[in-house]
């Protein structure tokens, strides 16, 4: 493989970069809300306005993408590839500058609305990650695109939980005020500034169509096997082209891959909540404790598609993956005790494994030609999806609060039930399928 095709670096930059932005971000609206609420010594009234600014901030920022998503990924499949990478990254790159002009400049903190309208305009996260998705499909042969695709997903999850502990490291030990927020937002801009060069000057789009290829080079080291291939054909061009698959059965991915994101989405977004209040009540220490064993799944999830990919199907890894995430949120409904969170968190060791396995099982059933629009599609939808299921959770759990506050996780252990019959539909549509063609080939 083509050292120039990797994407692994870009990834594992930008997280680090967006990990130092979130934190330097946090510190400059906490800090200018301290500021501005001077006089009001109300802690209450001060927590609300930080929490408008990332409500407004947030939405901004994840609904703008479905203004140019589509069109970015459309022009990378019909043009290059690097089109719906870089201009996402150039947007990263504009709003991140913003805020460090902010803090020079001494700026309102509502320019940071307009930072996020940049980033959106410009593909944002939904752009930039279908885009890394399709790029790692079409770098990759069949029979190892599930394990390139997880290892994407691991790169982003150890780059993230390097980027919290080194961001807070930094916070708790230069002990950072206003002004010097620049020091972790400088380091973001670099960061991204190599991505975009990386990018631009260094990166290589394989020609569509070559991964299916991929398959077969390997074919050379065997003359046996490549005679047999050209004593049959047609075999041998099927096995370059992907299988046909029905509109339905991708529409069946598409809505097992919504179904389990509103899962984990509404879960994780009531979890920090969940930790904060009796009978936990848990403090910054062990909160980013809990954040460190989240991003452990990042690992155990690859190694579990590293094992797995060798003699199990895609879509049996993504069950197992389903499954595993469900029956960790379901203990964690009844967590009350430390103890008891860990071991949550350690039955969702295969959580992170169905969302890029769906990507790699689109990915066989589509040209490649198409990953792009394909993938900017499911991400759009994912987005659209969580938005909603954020507002939804918060609103429940608030609801729930006073007689059962685990009820937002028994709810997406039972959602998250639901997404296995898409799933199975898949699996059994794809069974089929295979003892067909095995009988016409007999």
């Amino acid at each position: 493989m083509d050292m120039r095709t990797w994407i692994e670096p870009v990834v594992g930059a930008a997280q680090l970069a967006s990990s130092f932005y979130d934190t330097g971000l946090l510190l400059v609206v906490k800090n200018y809300y301290n500021q501005t609420y001077v006089a009001n010594s109300s802690e209450v009234v001060q927590q609300k306005a930080i929490s408008n600014f990332y409500i407004i901030y947030k939405l901004v920022d994840s609904l703008t993408p479905l203004v140019s998503a589509y069109g970015l990924a459309k022009l990378g499949d019909l043009k290059n590839r690097k089109i719906s990478i870089c201009v996402p990254l150039a947007g990263y790159l504009l709003s991140r500058i913003l805020l460090l002009l902010l803090i020079l400049l001494g700026w309102p903190i509502e320019v940071m609305y307009g930072a996020a309208v940049v980033h959106g305009l410009t593909g944002g996260f939904t752009t930039y990650w279908a885009s890394v998705m399709a790029l790692g499909s079409q770098a990759s042969s069949e029979s190892r695109r599930s394990l390139r695709l997880i290892l994407i997903e691991f790169i982003y999850g150890l780059a993230g939980f390097v980027g919290s502990i080194a961001s807070g490291h930094l916070f708790v030990s230069f002990h950072l005020t206003y002004r010097h927020g620049t020091i972790l937002v400088s380091l973001s801009v670099a960061l991204y500034a190599f991505c975009l060069a990386y990018s631009l000057l260094v990166l290589k789009v394989p020609k569509p169509g070559s991964s299916y290829l991929a398959d077969s080079t390997t074919d050379v080291d065997h003359p046996d096997k490549l005679a047999a291939d050209d004593a049959e054909p047609v075999l041998h061009e099927a096995r370059q082209h992907p299988p046909v698959v029905s509109f339905k059965l991708i529409v069946m991915m598409f809505v097992g891959a919504v179904i389990y994101d509103i899962t984990v989405t509404g879960a994780m977004d009531v979890l920090p909540l969940f930790l904060i209040k009796k009978p936990l009540s848990w403090g910054p220490e062990y909160i980013g404790y809990a954040n460190a064993a989240g991003y452990m799944i990042f690992i155990t999830s690859f190694l579990g598609v590293f094992l797995f990919s060798r003699f199990l199907r895609d879509t049996t890894m993504i069950m197992i993956g389903i499954v595993s995430f469900s029956a960790g949120i379901l203990i964690m409904a009844f967590v009350q005790q430390t103890y008891l969170f860990y071991i949550a968190r350690a039955v969702m060791l295969f959580a992170l494994i169905p969302l890029p396995t769906i990507r790699s099982l689109l990915s066989k059933h589509v040209e490649g030609s198409s990953y792009g629009k394909v993938f900017v599609l499911l991400q759009l939808s994912l987005v659209i999806a969580g938005a909603v299921t954020s507002t939804v959770y918060n609103k429940i759990y608030q609801k729930t609060l006073d007689w059962f506050s685990g009820f937002c996780f028994l709810l997406s252990c039972g959602i998250g039930c639901l997404s296995l019959i898409p799933i199975s539909i898949v699996a059994c549509k794809q069974q089929a399928s295979s003892g067909s063609l095995e009988i016409l080939m007999d």
